[in-house]
């Protein structure tokens, strides 16, 4: 019963409503109310403030807040671990994922794991290099799409190694007919630069060759990207894998000194996942399907 209650609280907490976390967790909203208080009744501690706009921590709360959350995900493994035993038959599968990976690959991969398993239920969280590495630490997800290598000590799986960074030009540039984009002329055109967390492999390749192009413009969104660029307000580089099938008219060309983006898996340990993840890694072959 405790469990519960502190999955009350943390979801409360999470949604910022407690009618909120009640429909997530298929409970009344007077049955989640009511197991916060028993649980701050229990402690005799003060653990959210309720408001209007919705409910928020106390500093007490705010102190025991990632402990409890700790424990809860302990639960969900513990949880998963049992449906395991039943031949994946149900169970959460949670995924770390970055947008090209989730736009051009999961679609296909899912299909066919679905398929085959239709009771999984399945979790994608969407981030940057820098935040899926986080959820990977701390159990959030099972495992994550990562750029490699990681500079966190997991065990990986290579997938892709030979994602060609490709610089992208509006129809009508200058350079829009040559076969490769010579890399010194990234210095000579207003640039869009795709960052986002401290991992961004656009900035460490600006950093390996010592170019300093002119960035008018900064934004973690790749199709943002596209766009400006199509209405000519730059140039920019971008990884091959976002460029399939893009409705943007815009062109791709490979620079004259080739730079790749290597993708793989990555988890804390291959051998502790949950079945349901190690068979979904069985799955990655139809990525391109």
């Amino acid at each position: 019963m405790s469990l519960q209650k502190y999955q009350a609280f943390i979801t409360s907490i999470e949604y910022g409503s407690i009618t909120k976390a009640a429909n997530v967790l298929g409970y009344t909203q007077s049955g989640v109310s009511r197991m916060i208080l028993e649980l701050e009744k229990e402690w005799n501690l003060s653990l959210i403030k309720r408001s209007k706009s919705g409910v928020f921590l106390t500093s007490d709360g705010h102190k025991l807040f990632d402990q409890i959350k700790r424990i809860c995900n302990e639960q969900q493994i513990l949880k998963q671990y049992i449906e395991d035993l039943n031949d994946c038959q149900s169970g959460l599968l949670r995924i770390g994922v970055f947008s090209s990976v989730a736009t051009h690959w999961l679609p296909n991969i899912m299909k066919r794991y679905k398929n085959d398993f239709p009771n999984i239920q399945i979790e994608l969280l969407l981030g940057d290099y820098t935040e899926i590495e986080e959820w990977i630490l701390e159990g959030r997800v099972d495992f994550g799409f990562l750029r490699l290598p990681s500079p966190q000590k997991f065990e990986t799986l290579s997938i892709e190694p030979n994602d060609r960074l490709m610089v992208i030009l509006p129809k009508d540039h200058p350079l829009a007919d040559c076969e490769k984009f010579p890399m010194q002329k990234l210095e000579e055109y207003p640039f869009i630069l795709l960052e986002k967390g401290v991992n961004a492999e656009i900035s460490r390749l600006f950093e390996q060759t010592g170019i300093h192009p002119q960035i008018n413009f900064k934004t973690w969104d790749d199709y943002a990207i596209m766009s400006m660029v199509e209405n000519g307000l730059g140039i920019s580089i971008l990884p091959e894998l976002i460029l399939s099938r893009i409705p943007y008219q815009i062109i791709a060309k490979e620079l004259d000194t080739p730079f790749y983006r290597n993708i793989g898996i990555a988890m804390r340990s291959q051998e502790n996942l949950p079945k349901s993840a190690k068979k979904f890694l069985e799955y990655l072959a139809y990525r391109n399907c």
